[in-house]
Formats: structure tokens, sequence, C-alpha cells
């Protein structure tokens, strides 16, 4: 059974930096499209960033563009997520999951097969 656990969440100040890993475990996740999403206080999740098996092909939501850095590990089965220049704005839980390599790449939670439970960030003014 495949899991994800996600780590390197915390509180920081606003224009403060964190870096999240997700380990997965349970099986190689190599040939999987990995992607960070994220679920704010009353609101709906939404997604933060992907990168594809190979770690050459990324996508980013708008708001974190230029300010967030995703990469990957496949011999450690590890995935990051660079966070610079915080702002009150991303306060949210953080999670990490994994397409199966038939699917495209894609940036709806739904299409990913294996979910982690989240990590906490929370960025003060």
């Amino acid at each position: 059974q495949v899991q994800l656990v996600e780590s390197g969440g915390g509180l920081v100040q606003a224009g403060g930096s964190l870096r999240l890993s997700c380990a997965a475990s349970g099986r190689t996740l190599s040939r999987y499209a990995m992607g960070w999403f994220r679920q704010a206080p009353g609101k709906e999740r939404e997604f933060v960033a992907l990168i594809n098996w190979t770690g050459d092909t990324t996508n980013y939501a708008e708001s974190v563009k230029g300010r967030c850095t995703i990469s990957r590990d496949n011999a450690k089965n590890t995935l990051f997520l660079q966070m610079n220049s915080l702002k009150p704005e991303d306060t949210a839980v953080y999670y990490c999951a994994a397409s199966p390599p038939a699917q495209v790449l894609t940036t709806h939670w739904y299409d990913y097969d294996y979910r982690g439970r989240g990590t906490q960030v929370t960025v003060s003014s």
C-alpha cells in the first residue's frame, strides 16, 4: 500500500520560506507524476504545482508562480516544494499526490491515485 507523508510545514512570517517534503513508501513512484495541492479554511482544495516523472516538466498555479519550485528525487522517492516570499494567503494545509503513469499531466485532485494527509502552513502578517 502506498503512503505519502508530507512534512516541513509550520508557522512563518510573511516574506519567509519553507521547504515541504513528501516521502513515499510502499512502492516506487519514480514513473508517477506528482503534484502539490492546498486547502485553506473555508475554501476548496486547489492545485499548486505539478512535476512529471522525469522532472523536466513542471506547472504552477498563477498564485505561486515565481515564488515556488517543485522538484523530486526519484532515488529517494521524495517530492519537494520550495516556497519563498510567503504571503498570508498561502496559509493552508498542503497535500502531495501521485498520478499514475497512464494519466496525462493534470491539475485535478481526483485524477491523482495516491494522496497524503497534509501538512499545515501558516503565514503570519
